[in-house]
């Protein structure tokens, strides 16, 4: 009988092909729950000019052969720059040999939550957040608290309302929500003043991201969202926020360098280890965090 020659760890980068990286690209802007409900907008190395109005054109009525009113707009720029994370992951070259593709498929799974996770805390929460101070959702000082409104004069119908209304009364808009999983059970329980579900259309899968629409709104589940203050979750206008990548995922493979596991160094040659390391370089921009209210619940 044939048999199979095993794959030496010298081959294995050769399991990790460059096309497969806008792949990995792609899984992490699905997972991410901020950058499913904001635009990407191009990037290069250099950053990024955004023009936006700091003033708009006004209109008069004129008479038949009147003058017409004079009016002017005013746009200035603002700079989105690229910040790098990265992220390494080991394992024996054993498991490499003994099924190196499907490990690729577990290494690209666990790249593009950890992206996804570490991403979506810097944006929404400002944790190690490398895109400047004030620069994530939490900077909002709009807030409701669920469960305050009784079940009479509409439970968490009144309670979500009750945001649109902080931002429509700020001249702000609702385009989606942004939820902690945490929340889902009372969502799923809540209903408007006619007895109707409040999240409809739901995507009941097996995936890291599912979303409906609440307040005929676009509206995701993520986990991660919500804090330990008690958030779990925001509403606002996510047109206020862009992101960007320059390019994809970058990677290389290493069976000799020496790499900090809990805390210590390990050398991976001494312990027959391979260590992948990934990185990929994305841009934030919000542009007005009073566009955004937190969602706190007390029992959370």
């Amino acid at each position: 009988m044939a048999q199979t020659a095993a794959t030496k760890t010298s081959e294995f980068a050769g399991f990790l092909k460059p096309e497969l990286a806008e792949d990995y690209f792609k899984q992490a802007a699905r997972q991410s729950v901020v950058q499913s409900l904001t635009r990407r907008i191009p990037l290069g190395i250099n950053g990024q000019e955004i023009p936006y109005v700091t003033s708009k054109p006004t209109a008069g009525w004129v008479a038949e052969a009147g003058q017409k009113p004079s009016t002017s707009g005013g746009i200035a720029l603002k700079t989105i720059s690229p910040k790098k994370i990265a992220a390494i992951t080991v394992v024996s070259a054993e498991v490499v040999r003994a099924n190196p593709g499907n490990y690729v498929n577990m290494f690209r799974d666990q790249i593009a939550e950890a992206f996804a996770i570490a991403f979506d805390a810097a944006t929404l929460h400002g944790t190690n957040t490398p895109f400047g101070a004030g620069n994530f959702i939490d900077a909002t000082t709009k807030a409701i608290e669920l469960g305050t409104a009784l079940p009479a004069a509409g439970g968490t119908y009144a309670d979500l309302n009750g945001a649109l209304k902080l931002l429509v009364d700020d001249k702000k808009k609702l385009t989606g929500w942004a939820f902690d999983d945490v929340a889902e059970p009372t969502l799923n329980a809540a209903v408007d003043l006619q007895g109707r579900p409040l999240f409809v259309d739901a995507v009941y899968e097996d995936s890291a991201l599912s979303g409906g629409r609440l307040l005929r709104r676009p509206s995701f589940y993520a986990q991660d969202v919500g804090t330990a203050a008690g958030i779990v979750g925001y509403g606002g206008d996510w047109s206020k926020a862009v992101w960007g990548a320059v390019g994809g995922i970058s990677y290389d493979v290493s069976t000799q360098a020496t790499v900090t596991l809990n805390g210590e160094l390990v050398s991976l040659w001494e312990n027959n280890l391979v260590a992948v390391r990934a990185e990929a370089e994305y841009g934030w921009m919000v542009d007005d965090v009073e566009s955004f209210v937190k969602l706190t619940d007390a029992v959370a």
